[in-house]
């Protein structure tokens, strides 16, 4: 069943700089709902970044008309998941996350810092997933994402082993976010080598989207190389922590956008040869898999679970208008409502589109998202509690 009930969005954030957060799979707002954190720059968003380029993390304030206050600066960012801010699960209430690039600029760094008081400590590696109970993170090199996959990683550090396709010396790092002690879990030649077939060879392979489940048992990420055709090549596994009980849950040439619902279901746009392209529902370490929403969900989107897991939010890429839509969809209904469309502006294209990449609030009553449809890259909010029942 598919309807249209559109939402009047509010601007979180103005000009004249622009303003986003980043990825869909991160809660912009606080444990309160009264704070959020996002990126902005001072320079028109239509270019890549450079090495020198620095964004500015700040803090929006509802309870006072959205007033902005700048936190931090980092240069490890990139445009479609800014630099992996969001709040520490183990303090939601005062701590923020996010990457930046050392002192010396030989290396990607992640740091915590109070909103409140500014202090801060640093930790030796970036993040880009982390556990739920805050205790644990897994990364990639940002460098090889950034260079294979623009618009992903960061610029700014030298890759070590460029030039060698799969190297056995890097890949998914795993850190304890206490202490900072990390370790190699998964390397890239190791993934490169696991039912090998003849289109990675003599080709980069690389990592990204990585996220645990919601009880942090397990991650799930992608592996990723070109294919002779310059089309890509994606499958998705999944393993513990510590990088052992790998395993394949999809490998049908395209996997994109995902979200666990559980555990044990992850929710992907993906590829199955005899079915086509579908959002569908797999079982994770198991050949199990249904495909969702397949007469009314006909696009990939950008999909995340509501809080209550009853509901996940979509969203698809611009059309012939160059219109995107927001949608909601409940699956056990079959429901789906568009509850936006925002037109983007044809300079905003390739590694700097503006995906909506809608998130929902804590209590599942609101929905942010970035859009350019007032001309500039802005954050901006939309209620929703009278659709999903919150």
């Amino acid at each position: 069943m598919r309807e249209e009930r559109l939402r009047a969005a509010r601007a979180l954030t103005r000009g004249p700089n622009s303003h986003w957060f980043g990825y869909y799979d991160k809660f912009p707002w606080d444990l309160t709902g009264r704070y959020l954190v996002c990126l902005e720059i001072d320079f028109p968003g239509t270019r890549p970044p450079r090495p020198e380029d620095a964004a500015t993390i700040g803090l929006i304030d509802t309870a006072k008309e959205n007033a902005w206050t700048p936190l931090a600066r980092t240069h490890a960012w990139c445009w479609q998941q800014g630099c992996m801010l969001h709040w520490l699960p183990t303090a939601p209430d005062r701590e923020i996350l996010y990457n930046a690039r050392s002192e010396r600029g030989d290396r990607f760094i992640s740091v915590i810092r109070n909103v409140f008081t500014g202090e801060t400590r640093t930790l030796p590696r970036p993040v880009y997933a982390l556990s739920p109970d805050g205790r644990l993170s897994v990364s990639p090199n940002f460098s090889r994402l950034g260079r294979l996959r623009p618009g992903y990683g960061y610029v700014g550090v030298p890759e070590a082993d460029r030039d060698n396709p799969h190297p056995a010396n890097d890949g998914i790092w795993a850190m304890d976010m206490a202490t900072g002690d990390h370790k190699l879990v998964i390397t890239y030649d190791q993934i490169a080598h696991l039912r090998r077939d003849a289109t990675m060879e003599n080709v980069g392979h690389w990592f990204n989207h990585l996220q645990f489940n919601t009880d942090g048992t397990r991650f799930v990420w992608l592996h990723r190389w070109k294919k002779p055709d310059g089309s890509w090549h994606t499958r998705m596994l999944t393993a513990r922590p510590d990088g052992s009980d790998i395993h394949i849950v999809a490998d049908h040439e395209m996997v994109s956008h995902f979200d666990w619902r559980d555990p044990r279901h992850i929710l992907a746009w993906a590829r199955h040869n005899c079915f086509g392209d579908h959002f569908y529902l797999y079982t994770d370490q198991s050949i199990e898999m249904e495909a969702v929403g397949a007469d009314d969900l006909t696009q990939d989107g950008h999909c995340t679970y509501s809080p209550d897991r009853r509901w996940f939010i979509s969203d698809t890429y611009p059309d012939r208008e160059r219109i995107r839509r927001l949608m909601l969809y409940h699956p056990a209904e079959k429901r789906l409502i568009v509850i936006g469309k925002y037109h983007e502006p044809p300079e905003f294209q390739g590694e700097w589109r503006v995906d909506l990449h809608g998130r929902w609030s804590r209590d599942g009553r609101q929905i942010c998202f970035d859009a350019a449809h007032e001309g500039q890259r802005q954050l901006y909010v939309t209620d929703v509690a009278d659709l999903v029942g919150g």
